[in-house]
């Protein structure tokens, strides 16, 4: 869904030491949002970090199923319903647009982390060696 947005998108991104994307997503225009994405209602109340993921970037999704209770989720973060078929936004995000210089290192950050692991594709024993 995030590509047919024309979004590049990272899973298991790490913004900052502590914190772990489930995805994450830099659109055509230098956008940043993160999805994260819930199983159940335990998932969901279990997860006690998400609200530290909203200061590093311009959107923030969940992304859930069909039968996930939405009524958990904030009104104020933005809703994917997906399926084994698709997915679709059902609640665009507020934005709330990065400072320049947060900007600037999570696209770096980003950059680096797809680099490397289109390199580790592309040369594993290299990567695991410490090579370039």
């Amino acid at each position: 869904m995030l590509r047919s947005l024309d979004h590049a998108v990272l899973t298991e991104f790490v913004p900052v030491r502590g914190l772990r994307v489930d995805v994450i997503s830099l659109g055509p225009k230098g956008e940043l949002w993160i999805v994260e994405c819930k199983s159940g209602r335990a998932d969901f109340q279990s997860d006690r970090k998400w609200q530290g993921y909203l200061e590093w970037c311009d959107r923030y999704f969940w992304a859930v199923d069909g039968d996930f209770p939405v009524d958990l989720l904030p009104e104020d973060t933005g809703l994917i319903m997906a399926d084994a078929y698709g997915a679709e936004i059902s609640r665009m995000a507020p934005e709330t647009r990065l400072a320049p210089a947060r900007r600037t290192k999570i696209q770096r950050d980003f950059a680096r982390t797809a680099a490397l692991r289109l390199q580790g594709l592309a040369d594993p024993e290299g990567i695991s060696a410490g090579a370039f």
